[in-house]
C-alpha cells in the first residue's frame, strides 16, 4: 500500500493560562539521565464511530489539550539546559494531516517502513539542544474519519507511566471526565540531581546499543493462545504463574541466545525497565511526573542451553530484587556507589 500524509497545517498549541513565576524553572530528577533517547515515539490509532464529525473531533482535541497543558506546564516549554527545562509557555509543536487511506486498511496490512511518517519528527531522532521542542504531536485524519495520534514527547520528562497521566487527562478533559488526575511534578525532590554523573556512566552502558548502519523494522505478533502455551512451558516448581512479561521477554531471550552461539557469544544479559512507584513502601503516586524506574539485569553465564522455565525463573529473580529496601539505598549515601556498580 503506497501510503501518503499530507501536511495541513503547523502551529502552536499554548496552554490556557501563563506559568507562575516560581515554577518557571523545572528541574529534572537524578534518574531522568538514565534516559538516552531524546524522544520516546508512540502512535495511537482511534476508529471512527461516527458519533462526531471529524472536524469537531479536531477542534475538541486542540481545545481540551490547551486545557491540559495548564497542569503539565513543563511540556509547553523549551530545552534549557541538561539538568532543566524552561517552562515558558512558548507551545506544543501541533501538526495536522490527511492520509490517502482508511484506517482499517492499514491496520489490516501494516507497512512499518512508512509509520514514521504518522510522526511529528523522523526518527532517528537529533539530541535535544537548548531552545527544543519538549513535546510534538501529530493529528492524523483518515479518509474513513478515523484518527491516528502520533507523539514524540521528551523522553527525559516522563516515563511511560507520567506518558500514561497525561494521555488520560487529556483524555479525560475531552471527554467532560470529572475524574481526571493533575500530575505530581515533585520527582526531583525524590531523587535530586546536582550534576550529570550519572548521565555520564549511563551512556557508557547504552553505547553499546547505539550504533549506525542499516537496521530493519519487524513485528512480532503473540496472540492469546501463544502467550497461554508459553505461560505452560514456563510452569514450574520455582515459578507456578509466569506473567505475560515474563514469558515473553524470556521466550525471545531464548531465541537471541540461540541466535548467538552461532557466533561463539556464549553470556548475555536481558535488561527490564522497573517501575519504582509501586516498588517503594509506601508506593509513590503513580501520577508522579519523570522517569522512576530502574533497570533490572537477568544473566546467562551457562554452558549449557537453559529452558525456558530456567530463563523466566532469572528474570522474575533480578526484577524481584529491586523491592522497597533497594530503593531506600538508592536514595541513601550509598546511592551513588549502588548506582554505578548496577550500571
Amino acid at each position: 500500500m503506497n501510503i501518503k500524509v499530507k501536511l495541513i497545517s503547523t502551529e502552536m498549541i499554548q496552554p490556557t493560562s501563563p506559568t507562575p513565576n516560581h515554577l518557571k524553572n523545572f528541574n529534572h530528577c537524578l534518574l531522568d539521565q538514565l534516559i538516552p533517547a531524546p524522544y520516546a515515539p508512540i502512535i495511537l490509532f482511534y476508529p471512527n464511530l461516527g458519533d462526531i464529525k471529524v472536524h469537531e473531533k479536531s477542534a475538541l482535541l486542540k481545545k481540551s489539550l490547551v486545557d491540559t497543558l495548564s497542569r503539565f506546564y513543563p511540556l509547553a516549554g523549551r530545552f534549557k539546559d541538561e539538568l532543566s527545562i524552561d517552562c515558558n509557555d512558548q507551545g506544543v509543536n501541533y501538526v495536522t494531516t490527511k492520509v490517502n487511506c482508511h484506517l482499517i486498511a492499514f491496520l489490516n496490512e501494516p507497512n512499518l517502513e512508512s509509520i514514521g511518517q504518522f510522526l511529528p519528527c523522523q526518527p532517528p531522532f537529533k539530541v535535544l539542544a537548548a531552545g527544543d521542542y519538549v513535546t510534538n504531536i501529530q493529528i492524523n485524519v483518515y479518509e474513513c474519519g478515523g484518527i491516528a495520534i502520533g507523539l514524540c514527547i521528551a523522553h527525559k520528562i516522563l516515563d511511560g507511566v507520567g506518558l500514561s497521566t497525561f494521555l488520560k487527562y487529556w483524555a479525560g478533559l475531552a471527554c467532560s471526565s470529572n475524574e481526571v488526575q493533575c500530575p505530581n511534578l515533585m520527582a526531583n525532590y525524590i531523587f535530586p540531581a546536582e550534576d550529570l554523573w550519572l548521565r555520564d556512566t549511563s551512556m557508557t552502558m547504552w553505547s553499546s546499543l547505539f550504533k549506525k548502519g542499516n537496521f530493519v523494522t519487524r513485528r512480532f505478533v503473540f496472540n492469546a493462545s501463544a502467550i497461554n502455551n508459553l505461560k505452560t512451558m514456563s510452569t514450574s516448581s520455582h515459578i507456578k504463574h509466569p506473567t505475560k512479561v515474563e514469558v515473553v521477554s524470556s521466550f525471545i531471550w531464548k531465541c537471541s541466545i540461540a541466535a548467538s552461539k552461532q557466533k561463539n557469544c556464549l553470556n548475555s544479559l536481558l535488561t527490564h525497565i522497573v517501575n519504582l512507584r509501586k516498588r517503594a513502601a509506601p508506593s509513590l503516586p503513580e501520577n508522579i511526573h519523570g522517569n522512576l524506574l530502574w533497570l533490572s539485569s537477568a544473566k546467562n553465564t551457562a554452558k549449557h542451553e537453559m529452558g525456558l522455565p530456567d530463563l523466566v525463573n532469572q528474570v522474575r529473580k533480578s526484577i524481584s530484587r529491586i523491592d522497597d529496601h533497594y530503593i531506600k539505598r538508592l536514595r541513601s549515601d550509598e546511592g551513588f556507589n549502588l548506582m554505578r556498580k548496577s550500571l
